[in-house]
């Protein structure tokens, strides 16, 4: 086995590293601005651009020429978070996380990763039919403490468990799959230098009282706080008002001063859920309709670049949501992955192509 820190020393490590501001580049991590006093832990600190296979934008850009190496270069080189799941063994995973962050990182101990952890099986639709088993069990603690062991004392922020409301749907209303993530989200969160967000689904997704619920039955108690709009399309401003309301029903629950990340990946023409389908043009909603022309409207386009900036006037939300976001909002971050088939894979050139040539933000 791949030698790791202790379990003790992730135990005993303090839960966060406190940073000051940061605003998103374009090369092999984000550059910083300025600092501020603020208690944001993703602010101030360089955002690492992981350049290698894993990411499926990479090699086309890499081998891109002229106008499609200019658009690609939207998607490639932003701070983005990798996706780790149940497709990488127990015995490998160890591995695949030094790798991912020696590359993201560059070999500098001060970088932010950003990374996403989609460990649990099973989930998605299969997690409202069967609960997991003994033998899931057993390797979804395996993989995670492996996972931690590898990652030890990396800066990252970590958004848990994508589709999070799906954990509400186990039969019997049984809370197996909810006490797992929340026991994922203890380990991670006992890491010094890594900040956990867990997902609890979006704006048109789940009402504010179920999402609140939702995020205690998962461990919010342990970590900073929660991610949204992940896998869906609404909009930023949106996300942030909803956001709030669960930061206050959370306060209401005895847990007090939680933060939140908004994915702004492909948001950059909104549309819920319930847009989609008055209107779903024949494609899957992981697969809904790119924007044809930088006007369009109720398609799929990148939205705002990954940062931690988020009050800019840049970004067009009103006064009082910039109110809410500075308040409230870690950052804005790239998630979700329009540019793959069902945002997963393989890479499709088309569909990375359109969202690059439309997107209002860059």
């Amino acid at each position: 086995m791949p030698r790791r820190l202790s379990l003790l020393v992730i135990l005993l490590a303090a839960l966060a590293a406190v940073a000051p501001s940061m605003t998103v580049g374009t090369n092999v991590a984000a550059t910083t601005a300025a600092p501020v006093t603020t208690d944001n832990p993703l602010a101030g600190r360089t955002w690492g651009v992981y350049r290698g296979k894993a990411e499926l934008s990479w090699e086309p850009y890499v081998r891109a020429v002229g106008q499609r190496k200019g658009l690609l270069a939207k998607i490639a080189l932003q701070p983005k978070s990798k996706w780790f799941g149940d497709w990488i063994g127990d015995d490998e995973i160890a591995r695949k996380v030094r790798d991912y962050v020696a590359s993201a990182t560059g070999g500098d101990p001060e970088v932010l990763v950003p990374m996403t952890v989609f460990r649990m099986m099973p989930w998605e639709q299969e997690a409202c039919t069967r609960l997991p088993t003994k033998v899931e069990k057993a390797s979804y603690r395996r993989w995670i403490t492996r996972f931690a062991g590898a990652l030890g004392d990396t800066h990252t922020f970590m958004v848990l468990q994508p589709d999070g409301p799906f954990a509400r749907c186990a039969p019997g209303g049984s809370k197996v799959p909810a006490r797992m993530v929340a026991w994922a989200a203890r380990t991670f969160a006992a890491l010094p230098h890594t900040h956990v967000y867990l997902d609890a689904g979006a704006a048109d997704w789940l009402r504010v009282d179920d999402a609140v619920q939702l995020l205690v039955d998962l461990g919010v108690e342990h970590v900073r706080g929660f991610a949204l709009n992940t896998t869906h399309y609404d909009a930023t401003s949106s996300q942030i008002t909803y956001g709030a309301e669960v930061v206050a029903g959370l306060a209401d629950r005895g847990l007090p001063g939680k933060h939140f990340v908004v994915d702004t990946t492909q948001n950059g023409r909104p549309f819920t859920h319930a847009q989609w389908e008055a209107r779903p043009l024949g494609q899957p909603f992981d697969d809904a309709a790119t924007c044809r022309t930088p006007t369009g409207r109720r398609c799929v386009t990148l939205g705002i670049p990954p940062t931690a900036d988020v009050t800019t006037a840049a970004w067009g939300l009103s006064s009082r949501v910039r109110a809410l976001a500075a308040e409230h909002v870690d950052g804005f971050v790239w998630t979700g992955r329009p540019w793959l088939h069902q945002q997963s894979q393989p890479f499709d050139l088309g569909r990375a192509l359109a969202v690059a040539r439309t997107t209002p933000y860059q």
